[in-house]
């Protein structure tokens, strides 16, 4: 925040802990996350950041802890229901419907979380309701003008725009955003750096982002993972200068 303060979480977790077996991927982390906040995630391979996001959008139920949201315990909670409840999530591939069209890919997002179930024949005002819902998070992202554009033809870095889209139109508020750099260019990277400080201005957001040069550029704050747990957290600039971090995951340098 622009007065270093940060007001109450939007999301958090305690103690947020998942084994598999013999394995435990997540172990005792305790983070929380912010609205108007971009609050990055990494760590290296095996670091356990796939797992958490998991646990946070209710892919996997936690073996300990909790999973805070506005206060209120929704750890366990399936994914069909986060939803629900404003958590949105994009995926490491893409998670779209490539025959339908840009619009038809948003609008059927929407629905789903704002028509109950045995609605989906509505009345026309509420379908009128919901293809205004799927333009504005179309035009959010910068796809103005491609709304009938069929999904499958757009470029790499649009389909990772119109995923976006998708998880806008359910009125989040938090956005897990996994990876949404994969496969990008440095034209269309720059154009989602920018896209992403600007949904911080309105959301929690937490990336999970490999690339260094693109994280230290849009995070507000920073997570380090190693072996599931949490090694640091704080500002860009603190992170960067943890020599622990160095070590185990900046190459020993900052």
């Amino acid at each position: 925040m622009a007065d270093g303060t940060l007001p109450t979480a939007v999301l958090a977790t305690e103690g947020l802990t998942k084994s598999f077996g013999g394995l435990t991927a997540v172990r005792n982390v305790t983070l929380d996350f912010h609205a108007r906040e971009l609050h990055a995630v990494i760590g290296p391979n095996g670091a356990g950041k796939s797992t958490f996001v998991n646990l946070l959008s209710g892919q996997f139920r936690p073996t300990h802890g909790r999973i805070l949201l506005a206060g209120r315990d929704i750890a366990g909670t399936p994914a069909c229901r986060m939803s629900h409840l404003g958590i949105g999530r994009s995926f490491q591939r893409t998670n779209i419907l490539k025959p339908l069209t840009v619009l038809e890919n948003v609008r059927l997002a929407a629905q789903a979380v704002r028509l109950p179930a045995g609605r989906l024949l509505s009345t026309a005002r509420r379908q009128t309701a919901l293809v205004e819902t799927a333009r504005a998070a179309i035009d959010r992202v910068g796809l103005a003008g491609q709304e009938g554009t069929t999904a499958g033809v757009l470029s790499h870095g649009a389909q990772r725009q119109l995923e976006i889209a998708m998880t806008l139109a359910i009125d989040p508020k938090v956005l897990l955003l996994d990876e949404p750099l994969a496969g990008m260019g440095q034209e269309e990277g720059e154009r989602m750096a920018t896209l992403l400080k600007s949904l911080a201005r309105d959301h929690a957001v937490l990336l999970i982002e490999h690339d260094m040069d693109f994280v230290f550029k849009v995070a507000d704050r920073m997570t380090v993972l190693v072996e599931g747990a949490v090694l640091a957290t704080g500002k860009p600039s603190e992170v960067r200068a943890n020599v622990a971090v160095q070590t185990a995951y900046l190459g020993g340098h900052a």
